[in-house]
């Protein structure tokens, strides 16, 4: 069964309307009913009754995501969610370096009470904790000077940044955003590759398959350097998926075909008429009241 995106979604957040200012486009958007006049969807395309959200030229109207462009926008969020966790958890971490970096033992002991209370997750998930290469390289940091400390919870600082303003974007569906997640992400498998060569783990292995989906799927689905047609690709896509665009496009495609019957029922005219039952006009007639043979 194919789920509808575009019923859900208005079921959850309503109905988006518009009223074009175009007025052929009006009329298509438009229906008159008992209870008042309703007016289409933009993102699902049924009737909803009540005055449109907003007015103005048919450029100006919002653009509402709808069919595939709807469910590339869920997936997207999803990835904002788990970037933005992540970022913040690694920002909690950065403190808590920062803040102890003058004790080794008073760093060391937040350290493994705090490994204590987040034994019991990870053991939930799978993940074997306490041999976690993670793990063993922040246990070394404890044994590095004061300098060392703060340049390592900058790093985690500035790592967590990235994390945090990727799912910002990647929320607001930003073209960058997209771009700047390929590239992060690309550039942490190495190192994601590299722990499982250490040891392997469910929680690690999917990880990775999520990281590696998240790259595939936003390189082809977005059209990101240049694959597919690019960017240009990309908006010729969104924008053709507007209900809008659609719209305006069978409107269009009625004129032409409205022109072609129009065309068509003159040319049959000419064919049906022969020429030698119009009589011709008399020299002395130019300038006259027409003749025309009955």
């Amino acid at each position: 069964m194919t789920r509808d995106w575009d019923r859900r979604h208005c079921a959850r957040k309503g109905h988006i309307t518009y009223a074009p200012t175009e007025p052929e486009l009006r009329d298509r958007l438009h229906v008159a009913t008992a209870v008042g006049e309703a007016w289409r969807c933009l993102r699902c395309g049924d009737f909803s009754v009540g005055a449109p959200h907003g007015t103005g030229a048919a450029a100006d109207a919002p653009y509402v995501p709808r069919g595939k462009a709807l469910r590339d926008l869920f997936i997207l969020r999803f990835l904002a969610v788990e970037r933005l966790v992540r970022g913040v958890f690694i920002v909690l971490v950065a403190w808590a370096v920062w803040k102890f970096s003058n004790s080794q033992t008073s760093v060391q002991q937040l350290f493994n009470d705090n490994l204590t209370l987040f034994r019991p997750i990870a053991q939930h998930f799978h993940y074997d904790i306490d041999h976690s290469p993670i793990v063993d390289t922040i246990q070394k940091t404890f044994q590095y000077k004061h300098s060392t400390l703060l340049i390592t919870a900058v790093a985690l600082l500035a790592y967590a940044l990235i994390e945090i303003v990727e799912a910002f974007g990647l929320w607001a569906a930003k073209r960058w955003a997209e771009y700047l997640t390929v590239v992060a992400t690309a550039a942490f498998l190495p190192l994601e590759i590299m722990e499982l060569t250490h040891k392997v783990s469910g929680f690690k292995i999917g990880t990775l398959a999520l990281n590696v989906l998240a790259v595939l799927y936003i390189l082809l689905a977005k059209r990101l350097f240049g694959l597919r047609g690019g960017a240009k690709a990309f908006e010729a896509e969104r924008h053709g998926a507007s209900l809008l665009e659609v719209e305006a496009a069978a409107q269009q495609a009625s004129l032409r075909a409205r022109e072609a019957n129009v065309a068509e029922a003159l040319a049959g005219v000419h064919r049906t008429v022969p020429l030698d039952r119009v009589a011709p006009q008399p020299d002395e007639a130019v300038g006259g009241p027409s003749t025309i043979v009955e």
